[in-house]
């Protein structure tokens, strides 16, 4: 079988994978107007409908700046912004609430046209935002409670909520609230698995913005994934870049505190941009989290069929020596791999010779996985292990890894250094460098 056909095969495998693991997940997904009025509008609808035919429960916010905008400038209103938020005076209010609810329905209708019934509701309990320092915000209000057992009765009964950016107050009256803050609020109190916003120009890479040392970027220069410290981190190298995606990642950072998963930024004007970030392990966006990402264990015997698969072009190249299944089975207790979303993208081994000396071997990442990170951190982690076991060195042994392994630290050593049961199976023909690290 051709790498090609190989990759297929692993593609359609973590879908089915994710498949499982998603069913039933409750997602809440922003889509930005910008994307509503798109071409691509109805491809990411059709996307939406088929993650909502798969068993996944669907939230939808979408926003409605243009479409407000459109309305008020046509009735001759006007209107301005402060901190990001649209003032305007009460006559405006009729109009906005029209505008927000005209963006729904043709969201809801756009569902209608692929069989997917959904309802627009008034969940949203809110509050005039008020006089701030002597300013008046007029019609723009605060989220300050959620229905959630409606919104829950509606999602069991098989529907996909639509909230419009208004909320009411307990006598009626309406307010314009931000759609992404509400995205972010639904999510939080639904205890939603994963919020998406969908938004033009959502990707956040190296072409617009400065992405510090040590993150991981993929080969499209991508940033695939930060953690809560790496979007502090971010933000700050990147201020003023754009506020749009800065307030995002400020919503996205609280919803993690406050019991979200995860958080993906996806670029709208990409199609299949859905389905890709929620069914690949490497995705199409950036995703924001607080737990670990992908974590580090002890090799099972099920991860075998994994790891002799991402191994094998390391062999095939001659970086690795050849292991059979039962070579895997006799020293897994030596083997660690890391687990991503429940699929195995890297593994390596440490086997103790004595109580001076240790070797790390088998260090094999998926290579679809090379840029983010992964390989220094397994070798981390077992010269922590050995650490522990009061190991006075490491090594390894190469033939075409030199240059990575020095720049971990190891340092060349001499054949004659390695324990005798290691320098039995050492062979000329194969001729393996030895690179050490001393603790």
């Amino acid at each position: 079988m051709d790498n090609s056909s190989v990759q297929k095969a692993q593609n359609i495998r973590d879908v089915i994978r994710y498949l499982q693991k998603f069913k039933n997940a409750l997602v809440v997904i922003y889509l930005d107007d910008k994307i509503i009025n798109s071409p691509l509008f109805s491809s990411h609808i059709r996307d939406i409908a088929l993650l909502h035919k798969a068993g996944l429960k669907v939230v939808i916010i979408p926003g409605a700046k243009q479409r407000i905008d459109q309305v008020l400038q046509d009735a001759k209103i006007q209107w301005n912004y402060k901190d990001n938020i649209r003032v305007t005076n009460q006559e405006a209010m009729p109009l906005i609430k029209m505008a927000a609810f005209d963006v729904s329905n043709i969201v809801m209708t756009s569902l209608a046209a692929n069989n997917i019934t959904a309802v627009i509701g008034n969940w949203v309990r809110s509050r005039a935002k008020g006089i701030l320092e002597g300013y008046d915000f007029g019609t723009a209000g605060e989220i300050e409670k959620l229905e959630v057992n409606a919104i829950q009765t509606v999602l069991e009964h098989g529907f996909i909520p639509i909230f419009p950016c208004i909320g009411w107050n307990s006598t009626g009256h309406p307010y314009n609230i931000s759609s992404a803050e509400l995205s972010q609020q639904v999510a939080i109190n639904l205890k939603a698995d994963k919020l998406f916003f969908v938004m033009k120009d959502g990707g956040i890479d190296s072409s617009r913005y400065f992405i510090p040392e040590n993150f991981a970027l993929s080969d499209s220069g991508e940033v695939p994934a930060m953690n809560l410290e790496e979007v502090e981190i971010f933000l700050k190298k990147n201020i003023h870049k754009n506020e749009t995606v800065e307030k995002i990642l400020a919503l996205a950072k609280t919803a993690c505190n406050n019991g979200v998963t995860r958080v993906h930024i996806l670029n709208g004007e990409i199609d299949g941009v859905l389905p890709c970030e929620i069914f690949s392990d490497l995705g199409s966006g950036t995703m924001i989290y607080s737990n670990d990402y992908g974590k580090i264990r002890n090799m099972e015997r099920t991860d075998i069929p994994a790891i002799l698969s991402i191994m094998n072009p390391f062999i095939q190249n001659g970086k690795l020596l050849p292991r059979s299944e039962k070579q895997l089975e006799e020293s897994m207790q030596d083997f660690i791999v890391y687990e991503l979303d429940g699929g195995v993208h890297a593994c390596a081994c440490l086997h103790f010779y004595d109580k001076k000396q240790a070797e790390i071997s088998a260090v094999a990442v998926d290579e679809n996985f090379s840029h983010m990170g992964i390989g220094p951190k397994i070798i981390e982690h077992l010269i922590s292990k050995a650490k522990k076991e009061k190991i006075k060195s490491v090594f390894i042994m190469t033939t075409q890894a030199s240059d990575w392994f020095e720049k971990l630290g190891f340092t060349e050593d001499k054949i004659e250094s390695i324990p005798e049961e290691r320098k039995k199976i050492w062979t000329p023909q194969r001729n393996s460098k030895v690179f050490r690290l001393n603790f």
